[in-house]
C-alpha cells in the first residue's frame, strides 16, 4: 500500500502560524458602535480580511449572483471544466460587473449556485434532478440574497434551462430588493458543421445507417462554436433568456447576445449602470414585475415561438413575485391572438441560429411589431426605470437598432426575414406555436408544439390526424432503443408513462423526439408522454399530460396495441387526444373513457427505481401546491393547509382541531 502520508509538495513543513493582518483601521463610529448588530461590525472585519480596502469597506454592497461552473487559469485554459458552456464563460462578465460597481463606490460581493445541464444529462438518471433543481437552486438563490444583509441590490447572472429560471424566481421572491438580470447569451454556432440541437441526434442517425461513425466524430467536436452561452436554437435556455428581458428584469436588448463577445460584455455595463439607478431613486424588483409584465413575457413567448418548458418556469416565476399564476387557458388564449413573428431554430420556417435573431433586433424589435398589433401593455416599469413604452421609442430610434442591423445585412440575412413583420409573417402560413390538446388520456390537458409539427402531416387546414395502434412504454429507455431497433413503426403512438413529476421528476426526453426528427419514418409516429420535452423538440410530441399516470391519470391505463386518435388543429391551437378502443372492436371518446376507468395501471407502472428521495419529495411537494399546471412549485400555504387537514390540526394551532378534519 502506498504511504497515504508521502509529503505531496516540497514546501509541505513551511507552515505560519500566525500573520500581521491587514493595516489601517476600520469606518467605525460611535453610533455603530453602540447601535449596530454585532454582525454588521464584524462583516466589516472580513471585508478587509479579504483584501478590501478599509476606507471602502462599509461601501453599500451589491450581490453578484450567478450560476457560473467550472473554473480557469489567468490564461483562460480550463483548470476545471463547467457542466456546461453556458455557465463556463460567466466569470467574465461577473468580473467586468465587479469592477464596474467598484468605480461607482459600490462594494460588490459574488455567490454562486452552479446549475446542471439537460443535454448532458439527456438518456439519463440525472434527468431526474433536473426540473426538481430550479426549485432548489431558487431557494439557495434566496437565502443567499437574505443572509447579506446589507446588500443594497442584486445582479442575477445565469443562462440556461433550470438555472435561468431559478434566478428569476430567486430575484422575483425578493421584492424589496433592487435587482438586475443579465443573460448569459448564447453558444454561437459552427462556421461548418451542426447545431447542439442536431448533434444530439448522432446515436439514432448512426444506428439507422444515416451518418458515418466519422462524420458523427468531427460534428459532435464542432457543435460548440464558442466557451460560453446557451444553445444555438430557441430551446428552454434562449428562451428564458428572451422571457426575462420581456419581464423587465433585463435591460434592453441583451438577451440572446453572444456569449464572451463585447457586445455581451457591454450588456453587464448597462446592467450595473440600471441597478445603480434603481438603488438611487429606490425602485425594487417588486416595481417591475407585475401581472401586466407576465402577461408581456407570455405574448414575447408566443411571438417567437418559445419552449414548452416556459409553461412551467413563467407560473413559477409569478407565484414567486406573489402574482397570479397564467393558467393553461391564459396560454391557449395568448396563443390564438399573438402572431409567431421569430424565424428561428427549431421552428423555422429558416433555421437562423438565435445570433441571428439578435442581430436582427432580438426582444425590442420583436415588441415594436407587438406593441402595434396593441398586444403589449407597454405602461409597465422595466430595470431601467422608465416605462416599456419608453423603452421601445428609444430602441426604435437608436443608432444601436440601426448598426446591428446593417451588420446582419451585410453577412447577407435580411433582418426583416429573421423578425418578420406580422402582415408578412401571416403572408407566408407561420402559425401559433403550443397547441393544448385535451380528451379522455388528457383531461388535465397536455402540450404540443405545433410549429414543430412537419407541414406534409398537415392537411389543408393545418390539421393533423393520427389514428394508430400504441405502443406502451414506461421507461424512456426503452423507448429510444425501440426507436434505434426498428421496433416502432411509422402510424404507430410511443405513449411513455410514468414519467411524470412523481416516476422521474418530469424528465424531459429529448432523445426520444429527436430521434423522431431525424428517422425517415420519425414524421408518421406521434410520442405522447407525462413527461417534458426540451424546447428544441419537433414532431407531433405531446408532453405535460395530465393527470400524470402515477396520479392515476387515464394515460397510465394504455395497453400496447390500443387505439389512439390525436387530432392538433394548428390554426385554433386545440386539439383532442383520446383511446378509442382496439383495431376491429372501435369506440368513441365517451366510450373510451368508460373503458379506462374500469382499468388498472399498464403493468410496470410504478416510480423509476432509482428516483432520488430528494425528488420524490419535491414530487409531493409540489403536487401539494398546484402540480404540472401550476408551475410545480412550492406554495407553502398549500403545503401547509394539506398537511394540516390529513393530521386535523388548523393551520395555525399545535392540538387537534375542534374543526372536522
Amino acid at each position: 500500500m502506498t504511504d497515504a502520508f508521502t509529503p505531496a509538495r516540497d514546501d509541505l513543513f513551511d507552515v505560519r502560524s500566525q500573520a500581521d493582518g491587514p493595516t489601517g483601521s476600520l469606518p467605525l463610529t460611535d453610533d455603530l458602535l453602540r447601535h449596530a448588530p454585532s454582525g454588521t461590525i464584524f462583516g466589516l472585519t472580513q471585508n478587509v480580511g479579504m483584501g478590501a480596502d478599509p476606507a471602502r469597506s462599509n461601501h453599500p454592497g451589491v450581490l453578484i449572483l450567478s450560476t457560473q461552473g467550472g473554473m480557469r487559469h489567468p490564461d483562460g485554459t480550463p483548470a476545471a471544466l463547467g457542466y456546461h458552456t453556458g455557465h463556463y464563460e460567466l466569470g467574465t462578465i461577473a468580473a467586468t460587473v465587479a469592477d464596474s460597481l467598484t468605480s461607482g463606490g459600490f462594494l460588490p460581493f459574488a455567490g454562486f449556485v452552479s446549475d446542471p445541464c439537460d443535454g448532458r444529462s439527456q438518456g439519463t438518471t440525472a434527468m431526474f434532478d433536473s426540473l426538481p433543481y430550479r426549485n432548489d437552486a431558487a431557494i439557495v438563490m434566496r437565502r443567499l440574497i437574505r443572509s447579506l444583509p446589507h446588500r443594497v441590490g442584486v445582479v442575477g447572472i445565469a443562462t440556461c434551462d433550470k438555472g435561468l429560471p431559478a434566478m428569476m424566481m430567486a430575484l422575483a421572491g425578493s421584492p424589496s430588493v433592487p435587482s438586475v438580470l443579465i443573460p448569459g447569451g448564447v453558444t454561437l454556432p459552427p462556421a461548418r458543421g451542426e447545431d447542439a440541437g442536431t448533434v444530439q441526434t448522432l446515436g439514432a442517425r448512426y444506428a439507422h445507417g444515416l451518418i458515418s461513425l466519422e462524420d458523427a466524430a468531427a460534428l459532435g467536436c464542432a457543435a460548440c462554436a464558442s466557451h460560453g452561452g446557451g444553445c444555438q436554437f430557441l430551446g428552454t435556455a434562449a428562451t428564458a433568456q428572451v422571457v426575462g428581458e420581456a419581464l423587465g428584469l433585463a435591460v434592453g436588448h441583451t438577451a440572446l447576445a453572444p456569449s464572451g463577445e463585447p457586445v455581451w460584455l457591454e450588456g453587464g455595463l448597462r446592467a450595473v449602470r440600471a441597478l445603480a439607478a434603481a438603488v438611487e431613486r429606490g425602485q425594487r424588483t417588486s416595481d417591475v414585475l407585475s401581472d401586466d409584465a407576465v402577461h408581456n413575457a407570455m405574448v414575447v413567448h408566443a411571438a417567437f415561438g418559445g419552449s414548452t418548458n416556459l409553461l412551467l418556469h413563467v407560473p413559477a416565476i409569478a407565484h414567486a413575485a406573489g402574482l397570479r399564476r397564467p393558467t393553461a387557458a391564459d396560454w391557449l388564449a395568448v396563443a390564438r391572438s399573438t402572431p409567431r413573428i421569430v424565424s428561428v431554430l427549431p421552428n423555422g420556417p429558416v433555421q437562423h441560429p438565435t445570433v441571428r435573431v439578435f442581430l436582427a433586433g432580438g426582444v425590442p424589435e420583436a415588441m415594436l411589431h407587438l406593441r402595434r398589433l396593441g398586444l403589449l401593455r407597454t405602461g409597465v416599469r422595466v430595470v431601467e426605470g422608465g416605462t416599456l413604452d419608453e423603452r421601445l421609442d428609444a430602441w426604435e430610434e437608436s443608432e444601436r437598432r440601426r448598426r446591428f442591423r446593417e451588420i446582419l445585412a451585410g453577412r447577407g440575412f435580411d433582418p426583416d426575414d429573421v423578425i418578420f413583420a406580422p402582415e408578412r409573417a401571416a403572408e407566408i402560413g407561420m402559425r401559433g406555436t403550443v397547441a393544448f390538446p385535451t380528451g379522455n388520456l388528457a383531461p388535465h390537458g397536455s402540450v404540443v408544439k405545433a410549429t414543430s409539427i412537419d407541414r406534409s402531416m398537415l392537411d389543408a387546414d393545418g390539421i393533423y390526424e393520427l389514428t394508430g395502434p400504441a405502443r406502451v412504454f414506461t421507461a424512456e429507455h426503452e423507448a429510444i432503443e425501440a426507436i434505434k431497433d426498428g421496433t416502432v413503426q411509422a402510424g404507430e403512438v410511443i405513449a411513455l408513462v410514468g414519467c411524470g413529476p412523481a416516476g422521474t421528476g418530469m424528465e424531459e426526453t429529448y432523445q426520444l423526439t429527436s430521434a423522431l426528427k431525424h428517422v425517415p419514418f420519425g414524421r408518421r409516429v406521434a410520442l405522447l408522454t407525462d413527461a417534458r420535452f426540451s424546447g428544441v423538440s419537433t414532431g407531433a410530441c405531446i408532453g405535460h399530460v395530465g393527470p400524470e399516470a402515477l396520479a392515476g391519470g387515464p394515460v397510465g391505463k394504455l395497453r400496447t396495441g390500443d387505439l389512439v386518435r390525436v387530432r392538433i388543429d394548428t390554426a385554433a391551437l386545440t386539439g383532442s387526444l383520446d383511446f378509442v378502443g382496439r383495431p376491429g372492436a372501435e369506440l368513441t371518446p365517451e366510450q373510451g373513457a368508460v373503458e379506462l376507468a374500469r382499468r388498472e395501471p399498464t403493468p410496470g407502472l410504478a416510480p423509476h427505481p432509482e428516483l432520488p428521495a430528494d425528488t420524490r419529495l419535491w414530487a409531493a411537494l409540489q403536487e401539494a401546491s398546484g402540480g404540472t399546471w401550476g408551475g410545480c412549485v412550492y406554495d407553502p400555504d398549500a403545503i401547509v393547509s394539506a398537511l394540516a387537514r390529513k393530521h386535523g390540526t388548523s393551520p395555525t394551532q399545535d392540538g387537534p382541531s375542534t374543526l372536522d378534519p
